[in-house]
Order: structure tokens, then sequence, then C-alpha cells
């Protein structure tokens, strides 16, 4: 991987001098533990982590390889490089010449002619993200002047900086890419799109993928017109590129991996450089006490995630937040070492039949596979 394009090490100030309150003996023990770190996060730095995440340091248009048999792939290839060269001329002036929050920037660059979206329309396994990733590079413009993020990442990161603030920090990029954009939140969707008309209006260009609407889980793609309509008045903005190909879907979960023991993984824990050790349910109290845009910085610097005693998510709010961090550790590709219930057996069945359960799938997937990652760890101590 690339280490110039990779997310910072330590952005913010983690404290982890003394252990949360009701630690395990197991937990306050260990060399490291989450449940000690209150990550405190500087407002500029959460704007610059958003990149895209290290496995998709190297990715490029020409390491994607379209199917033969899928002619719409390369032709989305050609549209979204296109797209990237098209925007060499917008905010010439950009954001290295007014300061970080954009104030004083001339006019004369917010016009540019054409679509200032596009949408990546297609199904799991068809490389959407690859290309968004590959787009986000291919842009020519320094990275302070792009933005690469999840849905759930934007939104987080108004969360905490507040709607305006939000506004004026990303209104002087050239680009903002995102994967993932959630329909399930209504409240969210009317947010996110909202933002997005103000930074169009400051002559940002989009672009994006989603997921599935609650009830189309079965369904090949997503379907362009869902995704438009939900945007509103910014589905004019947005150039609907098509990706055919395989639906991974129906293949269903991967089967997460049978759990260690306790003392298994207390043992590699201790075995593994820079690995974190932490009770389970003390882990998802603690995640309450963080805000999820700093989830990132909780995972600073980490080899390893080892849980003892997972168990069944209690409530809604709890397998939420747990979410984000899964999606934090796929990203910085952390293998997660765990006893007690497989990964699989995380969330009820009510959560898994509710309208955040393509979340809640994610969440297991991505688990599942660092799961699969971690038990190298056992092995090899």
């Amino acid at each position: 991987m690339s280490g110039s394009l990779a997310r910072p090490v330590a952005w913010g100030t983690v404290s982890s001098s003394s252990p949360a309150p009701g630690l395990s003996p197991i937990a306050d023990a260990a060399p490291v533990s989450l449940c000690t770190r209150r990550p405190h996060v500087p407002a500029d730095r959460l704007v610059a982590e958003m990149v895209p995440p290290p496995r998709f340091d190297s990715v490029r248009f020409s390491t994607y390889l379209p199917d033969p048999n899928q002619p719409s792939q390369t032709e989305a290839v050609g549209a979204l490089e296109t797209f990237a060269a098209g925007l060499g001329g917008a905010h010439a002036t950009g954001a290295a010449g007014r300061g970080f929050f954009g104030f004083g920037r001339a006019k004369a660059s917010r016009q540019p002619a054409g679509p200032r979206g596009v949408y990546l329309d297609g199904g799991y396994g068809v490389g959407k993200t690859h290309l968004l990733a590959s787009l986000w590079h291919a842009t020519p413009a320094e990275p302070a002047l792009k933005a690469f993020g999840t849905f759930v990442e934007l939104t987080n990161l108004v969360g905490a900086l507040g709607f305006q603030q939000t506004v004026r920090t990303l209104s002087g990029h050239r680009l903002l890419c995102i994967d993932e954009f959630e329909l399930d939140d209504p409240g969210d969707t009317v947010l996110v799109s909202t933002l997005l008309g103000k930074l169009v209006e400051a002559g940002v260009a989009l672009a994006a993928t989603s997921n599935t609407l609650p009830g189309k889980l079965g369904e090949g793609r997503f379907a362009a017109a869902d995704f438009l309509r939900e945007i509103q008045g910014l589905s004019a903005h947005f150039r609907a590129l098509r990706i055919d190909g395989e639906d991974y879907r129906h293949r269903g979960l991967p089967e997460a991996p049978a759990p260690f023991s306790d003392e298994q993984v207390t043992k590699a824990a201790y075995a593994t450089e820079g690995a974190s050790l932490d009770d389970f349910p003390h882990l998802l109290e603690h995640l309450a006490k963080v805000h999820p845009s700093r989830y990132g910085a909780l995972t600073d610097g980490l080899g390893a995630v080892c849980l003892t005693d997972v168990r069944p998510v209690p409530d809604q709010s709890t397998a939420l937040r747990l979410v984000v961090l899964a999606d934090r550790l796929y990203d910085r590709e952390v293998p997660v070492l765990a006893s007690g219930l497989p990964f699989d057996r995380l969330f009820s069945e009510e959560m898994l039949n509710g309208g955040y359960r393509k979340k809640y799938f994610r969440a297991i997937s991505r688990l599942t596979a660092l799961a699969r990652d971690a038990r190298r760890l056992v092995e090899t101590h």
C-alpha cells in the first residue's frame, strides 16, 4: 500500500492513562484497552481523514479489470475518466488560497457546465467502491481539495461540526465522494440531501454509490430511480452510470468462524504487538461515550482487536454504534479475535428483519472477514 495517502495513525490526542470504571480484570490488565481511550480529534483532522480507506490506496482505473461479458463496466470506467478530467478547472483558487473554512473565494469558478454528480448503480461485487476511489485518485486536485467517505462518516461529520460549519468546510472542495449512500433513515437522507444541495451551489462535484432500500435485498442492483427520487431536487445534478455484473448478495453471508476461548484470546493479545484486549459488553458501553466520528482515532495504531465474552447486542442504538466501529476496523484491516458467540449471532432476528438490516448484514460480513484474518494470531502463538 502507498503510505502517502493512508489514514494517519495518530491524528488526535488519545487519553489512556487509567482504566475505565467497571472494567473486567482481563481488560484492566491488557496491554491496550479501547475502553481507556478517549480520542479528541480536531475538526480539521476529521475532514483530512476523509480519504479512501487504506485498502483502496493503490487502486486506479487501470487496476479495475472489467468483465468482458459486461460492457457497461468498461463504459463506466471511460465515463468516470472523462468526469475526473473535467474537474481540473473547477475551484482553481481552491481551499489552499482561502483558508480552511472557505471564506473569501471568488464566485467566478462556481459555475462549471454539465452534471456535477455521478451515481454508480450496481450490485455487490461489481467494484463500485474501487471505481469511486479511482475517481478520487484521478481527479486533478490536491488531497486537501477532495473528500471521500461513507454516508455514515458524512452524517457523523455533521454531528461533530454542525451543519453550517460542515458546509463551510467542504464548500471549497473540488470533489466529494460518498460511498454507500444510505436511504434507510429518512432524517439522515434529508440532512445529507440538504448538505449536498449547498455544496452543489458552491461548485463541488459529487460522486456516490448507494445501498439497497429495506425490502430490496434480493434485487440485483439498487436501481438509480430510487436514489434519484430520494435525493429529490438534486437528481438533475447526477448522471447515473449502470455497472452490470454478478450480484453477490444471493450467496448469503459467509459463515462466521468458531470463537476461541478466553484464554486463547488473552494469550494472543499479550503476544501480538499493538493488540488491544477488552471485555465485549464493556466495550459496547464505552462506545456510547465516544462520538462515532472519532471511532477511527479510537483504533489508531492497533495491530489487532481482541474481545472476550462476545454476546448479542442489547439494543438498536448500541448495534448502530457497533456497525460504525466495524466499518472503521474493516477500513484499516485490523483483525478481530474473539471469544463468546460467533459474529453472525450478534444481532437479533428483529434487528435483521428491520429497517437497518443492511447495516447489520454489512457489519456481520466485515467482522467475519476480520475474524478469519485473526485466526493466524492464535495459530502462530
